[in-house]
């Protein structure tokens, strides 16, 4: 299984990183596949720690994505690390192992602290739109703009029967990067 998560690293000089992550779940094991080059990996590369955030504003998935990745932050409690505030839990990671690979290595955590912050209430439809839109446009440079297009249509109908403030938020950082990559492209 694979779980839409927001990852905070951090390098050793305190420097923190905000990602949007699939993590895999294997029982009470986490698998992180960072891309290289990315801040992710060189940071679990350095600390070996990590915290995976279970977050429900779509607008931090969206803003990391777009470029707005300042969210507040409170330290975590067994690791040094940080977590997002929005955060409805986390788990704090550290690395057990790593399966090497030149695209894509395998970061096999285990868990050393877990913290409940306030209840899962569920999704809506319109944040399902901006988590599926947010990873439509981290694709921009993989996938044909003509299917990115048509995804981007079938999910805005459920974003305008279900979306609240942040949702139409989110949507709006996610749908100015997608015509800004279109202008360039025509350019």
């Amino acid at each position: 299984m694979i779980l839409e998560t927001i990852v905070t690293t951090q390098n050793s000089e305190g420097v923190v990183h905000i990602a949007p992550m699939g993590i895999h779940v294997e029982g009470d094991s986490f698998i992180i596949l960072p891309f290289r080059p990315s801040t992710t990996l060189n940071n679990f590369l350095e600390t070996k720690v990590g915290v995976i955030n279970y977050c429900d504003d779509v607008r931090v998935f969206a803003g990391c994505l777009t470029g707005r990745r300042d969210w507040p932050l409170s330290p975590a409690q067994e690791i040094s690390g940080k977590v997002l505030e929005c955060a409805l839990a986390h788990s704090e990671v550290e690395i057990e192992r790593i399966e090497e690979n030149a695209t894509r290595p395998k970061l096999f955590c285990k868990t050393v602290h877990t913290a409940i912050h306030a209840p899962f209430k569920g999704f809506n439809r319109a944040q399902f739109a901006v988590l599926e839109a947010a990873i439509l446009i981290s694709r921009l440079e993989l996938l044909p703009l003509q299917k990115i297009e048509s995804e981007i249509e079938y999910l805005r109908i459920g974003l305008e029967k279900t979306a609240g403030e942040r949702e139409l938020e989110a949507w709006g950082w996610i749908m100015e990067v997608l015509e800004n990559f279109k202008g360039k492209t025509v350019a």
